[in-house]
């Protein structure tokens, strides 16, 4: 996006601005595309344009006009013409009007150190009977790569449709016509600049444009505008008095609401303080047993549940105790029984197969032999005497034949009864030592009377704490519908500012301007006092010194003052006495001029082009050698002298060349009656062809 550089349109104030090339196309005596380069050189501002009288220097200066002002443009040929018409006999003669004329015209401006680089063409021709008029503006154009020279390659554009419909204010911004008027002149034509009331007119347009004057004195002007027209229709009063009374209602909740905070901070102080006084009584009741005051009953009831318990306990083991468990000590005589039921049964066992193996053993007798029965009965016999050995017993309890079935019953009960013996025993253990602390515990409660009164204490400011923590909780109630009402009151006010917010803006912009517009007027008022009479001694000194380097008869002015009210030049002599500008020849009022417009500059501190058209008119010898040598190379950064042969000739040309950049001549054909621009200067190298 294109960044639009330009000074604030509030101060007029020009930038620094050079020229840098104008090309004319089918203008006026110009025929064809005619360029000049008009860019000034180190040390050289000035660029020389040389030509006879008709051929089109005054041409030159319009066109440059022109393409920066249209309509507004103060041209030369024009006269009382409309534009419209100036525009079309503006065509060359022997072009084609409906192809027209274009002025092109290249320059940069300088504004806070950074440069800008402007193309602006102007163009315009007919079609039927109307008249078309186009102006295209190209900014901030980036350079190519340089060239082999040094020189910067030809700019290419950046076409700006912002700029191109906005040109006329834009233009104001940059170099203000009034201002331009006084930096585009005709030599010849500046001498009526001496004349007190033209000299007056001009000082006060230039001062007030120039120098910011009128500014200040426009703002004094747009307060005042401002003042009157400041005032709110009864529709618009009343939505606002609605408006500032929902405010008042906002502001009285929000106010509540504070107060209601602030109360609430105290309340919160006060339920600490008590807070902190119960923790003290807390701490000296525990210190003194209280607790155990207040769980007496709790432990004596305890102590009664745990006593049962206990006794309960110690029944159940004594049951179990009362069954087979005591046998568990007579565990080794039961090892003993459990033996000998174990030989009786074997015993027993061994008689029922004794009988049983004499039955056998006659059968098989029988059945065998008489020559083999010998030697089987004899171990028939060996073997039932071995077994009948085994049957006999040292001791016969004659133990009932299940004996072991029940001792094995009986290890199963043991094994039961010992396993609920030990729960039983861990059980009362822990019993009992629950009772032995319970016993302690009740052993040191405090008696009543060492506790009552700090008990008494500590119930009262128990109410305390709790009484003050119910006034918290209200007062929280209170600030939650506080802030409940304020955001109601908040969202009808914020309604009401979003369907009356024109109204309250306008309403609040009335107050505040008119509060304070009085007093900026004031201020205003004083401060373009001052800036006036400071303007004015500065550009009374500059113009005296600038009259002075250039008069031949230094002398002839001692003093130099503008009045602050009329703007009126007045210039005295050695001896104080006024000077008529009736006494003055034609040439020292042209150099007044000069010295005015150069004053002004001066103090303006303006960095603008100068164009100069016949720049050495009515002028003698010697004061042409004062312009020469000491304004055109310092008038400006930029200086274009439009010439006849006889202003610039050879002899003071050889003067100004050390600050000439460039020389053209403007050549014409009578034949064809038009104009073209070559290079060089008469009596200068290159133009040797043209006189």
């Amino acid at each position: 996006m294109t960044t639009l550089p330009s000074t604030s349109p509030s101060t007029k104030k020009p930038a620094s601005m050079l020229l840098h090339k104008i090309t004319l196309e089918d203008f006026g005596a110009y025929r064809g595309k005619q360029s000049l380069d008009l860019t000034p050189k180190r040390n050289k501002p000035v660029i020389l344009i040389g030509g006879l009288n008709g051929c089109g220097k005054t041409t030159l200066l319009d066109a440059i006009q022109l393409v920066l002002y249209g309509a507004r443009a103060r041209c030369s040929g024009r006269g009382s013409k409309a534009y419209d018409t100036y525009l079309r006999e503006s065509i060359n003669r022997q072009a084609d009007p409906t192809q027209g004329s274009a002025i092109t015209l290249e320059f940069t401006v300088t504004v806070d150190g950074q440069e800008h680089h402007y193309r602006v063409i102007r163009s315009w021709h007919t079609s039927g009977k109307s008249l078309k008029e186009f102006l295209n503006v190209f900014v901030d154009e980036e350079y190519g790569e340089k060239a082999k020279s040094g020189r910067k390659a030809k700019p290419e554009g950046k076409y700006s449709r912002l700029l191109s419909e906005g040109w006329a204010d834009h233009v104001e911004d940059l170099l203000p016509l009034e201002i331009a008027s006084l930096s585009f002149f005709d030599g010849e034509k500046i001498e009526s600049l001496a004349d007190p009331d033209r000299a007056a007119s001009v000082i006060q347009s230039a001062v007030h444009s120039l120098l910011g004057v009128s500014t200040v004195q426009q703002l004094r002007t747009d307060l005042a505008a401002l003042q009157r027209r400041q005032k709110l229709s009864d529709e618009e009063q009343h939505l606002m008095d609605n408006i500032r009374a929902q405010e008042s209602e906002r502001d009285r909740v929000q106010q509540e609401l504070a107060d209601a905070r602030q109360e609430q901070a105290s309340r919160r102080t006060e339920l600490g303080k008590a807070q902190r006084a119960l923790e003290t009584l807390e701490r000296a009741f525990q210190k003194e047993g209280g607790n155990l005051y207040e769980r007496r009953l709790e432990l004596e009831a305890e102590h009664k549940q745990v006593t049962e318990q206990l006794a309960e306990l110690r029944g159940a083991l004594a049951q179990v105790a009362a069954g087979p468990l005591p046998l568990l000590m007579l565990s080794d005589q039961l090892k003993d029984v459990r033996k000998q039921a174990k030989r009786e049964e074997t015993a027993a066992e061994a008689h029922q197969v004794l009988d049983v193996l004499n039955e056998r053993d006659a059968w098989i007798l029988e059945q065998l032999p008489a020559a083999a029965q010998k030697d089987l009965l004899k171990a028939l016999k060996a073997d039932r005497a071995q077994r009948a050995k085994a049957a006999k017993l040292k001791v016969d309890y004659q133990l009932p034949h299940d004996a072991l079935a029940q001792l094995q019953v009986l290890d199963e009960v043991l094994v039961r009864d010992k396993a609920r013996a030990a729960e039983l025993g861990a059980q009362t253990a822990e019993v009992s030592e629950r009772l032995d602390q319970l016993d302690r515990q009740l052993a040191g409660v405090p008696s009543q009377s060492k506790v009552e009164a700090l008990q008494v204490a500590r119930t009262d400011q128990l109410q305390v704490v709790a009484a003050a923590e119910s006034t918290c909780e209200r007062g929280e109630e209170q600030i939650t519908d506080l802030k409940r009402r304020r955001e109601y009151v908040t969202g009808q006010l914020e309604r009401a500012h979003n369907e009356f917010v024109r109204t309250k803006v306008k309403a609040e912009e009335v107050e505040r301007i008119i509060k304070y517009s009085e007093r900026a007027r004031q201020t205003l008022e004083r401060f373009s006092e001052a800036l006036l009479q400071r303007h004015i001694s500065r550009l009374e000194f500059a113009v005296l010194q600038s009259f002075k380097d250039l008069m031949r008869k230094q002398g002839l002015v001692n003093d130099l003052r503008i009045d602050t009210d009329k703007f009126t030049l007045t210039l005295t002599d050695a001896d104080g006495e006024i000077i008529d500008p009736g006494r003055l020849s034609a040439g020292e009022r042209q150099l007044l001029a000069v010295s005015l417009l150069w004053g002004l500059m001066k103090v303006a501190g303006s960095r603008l082009p100068n164009v100069i058209d016949t720049p050495l008119g009515r002028l003698d010898s010697r004061h042409r050698e004062h312009l020469v040598d000491r304004y055109f190379p310092n008038a400006s950064e930029q200086v274009l002298l439009l010439s006849t042969d006889e202003e610039i000739d050879e002899y003071l040309l050889g003067r100004l060349k050390k600050s000439v950049a460039h020389t053209y001549t403007l050549v014409h054909d009578d034949t064809k009656f038009t104009t073209s621009v070559v290079e060089g200067y008469w009596w200068g190298s290159g133009a040797q062809h043209v006189a």
